[in-house]
Order: structure tokens, then C-alpha cells, then sequence
């Protein structure tokens, strides 16, 4: 049920990044920081399916 609350925490940070970026930054850096964001997301998906 974990990985249901990291999905679901997921999809709020993606949107909430989108919105933000979308509205400060132009479009090669909202490019650069979506990227970002999805890379770390990974990371940390990875590190916790890795850590049990």
C-alpha cells in the first residue's frame, strides 16, 4: 500500500512542478527542471524499492 501513497504523492509534486514552472520560467528552462523532477522522483523510487 506504500507504493499506492508514493504514486499518488507523485503525480501531486509532477503537477505542482508543471504549474509552477510553467508560470515563472520560460520553455527551455521548464524543459530542464520537469527533467529534474522526474530524475530525482526516479531516484527516490528506486532507493526505496532498493532499501527493502
Amino acid at each position: 500500500m506504500n507504493n499506492w501513497l508514493y504514486y499518488a504523492v507523485a503525480i501531486v509534486v509532477v503537477v505542482l512542478a508543471a504549474y509552477i514552472v510553467r508560470k515563472v520560467a520560460s520553455c527551455l528552462m521548464k524543459t530542464i527542471v520537469f527533467i529534474v523532477v522526474l530524475i530525482a522522483m526516479c531516484a527516490g523510487y528506486w532507493l526505496l524499492c532498493s532499501a527493502s
